[in-house]
């Protein structure tokens, strides 16, 4: 078993129809509140260290309400809220917010948008000044928008950037060439960091360790065990397969790394990428 183990991506939420719009019928098992008291209850059954929440709605209420379930829970140690990133009073909205230590990033839902969307002039303008507020920026996007996201990331070479579920490629049907050449290329990026995440989903409920393989390793090469970490996107990882059993899918694919390269991915990775303290750890 790994020292410690983070993860370094799930939601939580009071769910109501009009606020979470993408849970559709056919995740009806989404469809009530997961909480902190949940969280932790997995968290505890599983032997998980702390976490990092991510936004799953696009409004500062909710990056609000973020911060302080983190106060009140303890498994919690950063934030990765939304802010209005292409307003132009955009610093006025976020000096309030990260006045709390534990907002660690920002991510916008750029999966949902057009083509173009994050090389827009206004869009930039809004990364450009994360970096005034030490905040990471969690890239969301499908696989057919990393050449996009790359042309992005290159203006910005001193933002740090998180990716997200490996960028979502096609594992249901096994699509890898195209994916395996994009990724190679973000790699390059030395400020991109990659979270093992969201892959069963994106897998869907009939996926078995070998569909995971290819993907696993490629990342792994590309990014080395320095620039990767684990998450779960739980509960939405729930549609498809348990924590635990997850969290096992992980532990056996790590099992031939040595101890050293288990850790960056189980902890330091994500510790270092959104600068989580020692304090926030322990």
């Amino acid at each position: 078993m790994p020292r410690q183990i983070i993860d370094a991506h799930h939601h939580l939420w009071q769910y109501s129809r009009e606020d979470y719009a993408w849970i559709s019928e056919e995740m009806g098992a989404l469809r009530h509140n997961f909480l902190g008291r949940e969280l932790e209850q997995v968290f505890s059954q599983n032997g998980v260290s702390g976490s990092v929440a991510v936004q799953a709605r696009q409004t500062l209420d909710e990056t609000r309400w973020l911060l302080e379930l983190a106060q009140s829970t303890p498994a919690i140690r950063g934030v990765v809220g939304w802010a209005p990133l292409r307003d132009s009073r955009l610093e006025e909205a976020l000096a309030p917010l990260a006045a709390d230590p534990k907002l660690r990033g920002i991510r916008h839902v750029i999966q949902d948008e057009p083509g173009g969307f994050m090389l827009t002039p206004e869009f930039n303008r809004g990364i450009s000044l994360l970096r005034n507020f030490g905040l990471t920026y969690d890239v969301l996007i499908y696989e057919r928008q990393l050449p996009e996201a790359i042309e992005f990331i290159r203006r910005h070479p001193q933002q740090p950037f998180v990716l997200d579920h490996i960028a979502k490629p096609n594992i249901r049907e096994g699509s890898v060439n195209r994916w395996k050449e994009h990724i190679q290329n973000l790699a390059r990026l030395p400020n991109v960091t990659c979270k093992l995440s969201g892959m069963v989903t994106e897998a869907g409920s009939h996926w078995n360790e070998a569909m995971l393989r290819p993907y696993f390793d490629h990342v792994l090469e590309c990014f080395k065990p320095q620039r990767l970490m684990f998450g779960s996107d739980w509960p939405v990882m729930t549609l498809a397969s348990s924590y635990a059993q997850w969290l096992g899918v992980v532990r056996d694919w790590l099992s031939t790394l040595t101890a050293d390269e288990q850790e960056w991915i189980w902890h330091r990775t994500a510790k270092e990428a959104y600068e989580l303290t020692d304090a926030m750890i322990v």
